[in-house]
C-alpha cells in the first residue's frame, strides 16, 4: 500500500509539473529525483497547487488543513529551495517553479549535507544526458525556448554601425536588476561529482529579482551588488564563458556563464543545434579570408562547435586552411572574436532580427501556445485564474500573429476569446 502510494504521489506532482510549457517527461528517474528532494507526502500536496503564485491561505484551502500548518509546509519547502517564496505587501506569496529552470538547479547552488549531492548528480546526468527525453522537450519543442545568449560585449565595437540594444547586454541586466544574488553554478557542480568538471568558476551562477530575494533569504545564493555583478561577469568573460539567460528583454531572472562542456544550454545546443534550442543573439562572426591563416583558436572556443576549418584554395599554399561559420548553429556570443589575434573575425547584424518576448508572461504564453499548454496557463484542477493574471494573458495573445491566435483560441475552446481575437482584427 505503501509503495502504491509513493508511486501516485509522484505521478501527480509529475502531472502537475508537466503543466508547466517546459515540463519533465515522468520516468523511473524522475522520480528517484523527486524523491530525493522531497517525501511522498510533499510531493502530493505539492501536486494540488496551483499553477500560479499563490498563497498559505489558498494553500490551506485546497488541501483542507489550518493556515499555520499550511504555512509551516510551505516555508519548510522553501527551505529548501523547492518552492520561492515572495514578498507581496508585507505577505509571503509562493511559487513552484519549474524543474528548469528551477528547482533542479536550485538543489545543487549551494553545497548541502540534508541530500547525497553525489547520488543526486549522477541521477541528474542519467535522466538530461543518457535518456535525453527531458532536454529534448525543455529545449526543441516549439520555435519560442526559454533561455537566448547574450554578446560578449568586450568585442563590440563602437564605431562599425552595430545597432546593440540594452537588454542584449549581461551588463545592464545586472545594473538595473532589484535584487541580484550569486551561487553555485549547478551545471559544474553536477559535474564535479561526475568527476567530469572544467576548471571555470563555479561561484557564478547569478539570479535576479524575486527568485534572487527568495534564493538569497534561504541560503541557496549569496547577495551582491551591481559593482559586484559587474566584477563576476568580467570574470566570466575572462574565462571564455557564455552570458546565458532568460528569454525576455525585461526582469530577466537569471543568467547563467556557461562553459561549452558542462553547461546544459550548451550541450543540448551541440547536440540539436539545427532544432534552435537557443536563441541567438543578433550577430553573426564574419571571416576575413585574407587574414584567417586556419589556427583553430577560434574554433577551440566556441561552445557549440559552430565553426570549423575548411580549404583556403590557396594554390600557392595548398595545405593552407580557413575558418568557416556554420551560421545555422552558430549562438553569435562573439567569443570566437575575442581569441582570434589576426583580426580576422568580425560581428555583423543578422538579416533578419531575433525577436525577444517582452517578460515572463509573455514568453509563457506564447511557449504554452506552442505546446499546446495554454489552456494550463488559464485554468488548473483549482480554480479560474485572476481576471488580471486572465488580462495579462488575453493581453499577449491578441498581439500576436493570426495563426498563433488560432491555434490559441483552439487550445482553450473559449468563445469569450474568440470573441476578442474578432473584435482586435475588426
Amino acid at each position: 500500500m505503501a509503495h502504491h502510494v509513493t508511486k501516485s504521489g509522484f505521478a501527480a506532482l509529475a502531472d502537475r509539473l508537466n503543466r508547466f510549457p517546459q515540463g519533465a517527461p515522468p520516468t523511473k528517474l524522475l522520480f528517484r529525483i523527486l524523491g530525493m528532494l522531497m517525501d511522498e507526502k510533499e510531493a502530493e500536496l505539492l501536486s494540488q497547487l496551483p499553477v500560479k503564485p499563490f498563497t498559505a491561505e489558498k494553500a490551506a484551502r485546497i488541501w483542507d488543513i489550518p493556515t499555520a500548518e499550511a504555512q509551516k509546509v510551505l516555508d519548510r519547502l522553501a527551505d529548501r529551495a523547492i518552492l520561492l517564496d515572495i514578498d507581496k505587501d508585507g505577505a509571503p506569496t509562493y511559487v513552484l517553479p519549474p524543474p528548469m529552470a528551477g528547482f533542479f538547479e536550485f538543489s545543487l547552488m549551494r553545497t548541502r549535507g540534508d541530500i547525497d549531492q553525489k547520488v543526486l548528480s549522477e541521477l541528474f546526468y542519467e535522466y538530461m544526458n543518457v535518456e535525453e527525453d527531458f532536454i529534448r522537450e525543455l529545449f526543441t519543442d516549439g520555435e519560442t525556448q526559454l533561455g537566448r545568449t547574450f554578446v560578449h560585449e568586450p568585442v563590440l565595437p563602437e564605431n562599425n554601425g552595430l545597432h546593440v540594444l540594452d537588454y542584449e547586454r549581461a551588463s545592464e541586466v545586472i545594473r538595473t536588476a532589484k535584487h541580484r544574488a550569486v551561487g553555485i553554478c549547478y551545471c559544474r557542480h553536477k559535474m564535479h561529482h561526475m568527476d567530469k568538471a572544467c576548471s571555470a568558476p563555479m561561484d557564478i551562477c547569478m539570479t535576479f529579482g524575486n527568485p534572487a530575494y527568495s534564493l538569497e533569504r534561504h541560503g541557496f545564493a549569496r547577495r551582491v551588488d551591481a559593482a559586484e555583478g559587474l566584477d563576476l561577469l568580467q570574470q566570466a568573460w575572462d574565462n571564455n564563458l557564455v552570458q546565458f539567460g532568460e528569454n525576455v528583454r525585461e526582469r530577466v531572472s537569471f543568467i547563467c556563464n556557461c562553459c561549452g562542456c558542462c553547461c546544459e544550454a550548451m550541450i543540448a545546443a551541440r547536440r540539436f543545434g539545427m532544432l534552435h534550442p537557443v536563441h541567438t543573439t543578433n550577430y553573426l562572426p564574419e571571416v576575413d579570408e585574407e587574414k584567417c591563416n586556419g589556427c583553430v583558436q577560434c574554433s577551440q572556443v566556441c561552445p557549440v562547435e559552430a565553426i570549423g576549418r575548411v580549404s583556403a584554395n590557396d594554390p600557392k599554399r595548398p595545405r593552407r586552411q580557413k575558418a568557416r561559420v556554420n551560421e545555422d548553429i552558430c549562438l553569435g556570443c562573439g567569443l570566437c572574436v575575442k581569441v582570434c589575434d589576426r583580426d580576422a573575425i568580425r560581428l555583423r547584424e543578422r538579416e533578419k532580427r531575433v525577436i525577444t518576448p517582452l517578460d515572463s508572461t509573455h514568453r509563457a504564453v506564447i511557449m504554452a501556445i506552442e505546446r499546446g499548454k495554454l489552456q494550463h496557463l488559464i485554468f488548473d484542477n483549482q480554480a479560474l485564474y485572476s481576471h488580471r493574471a486572465m488580462a495579462a494573458i488575453l493581453g499577449v495573445v491578441l498581439k500576436l500573429p493570426p495563426i498563433k491566435q488560432a491555434l490559441a483560441s483552439e487550445q482553450v475552446k473559449s468563445r469569450y476569446l474568440e470573441a476578442m481575437i474578432r473584435r482586435v482584427r475588426n
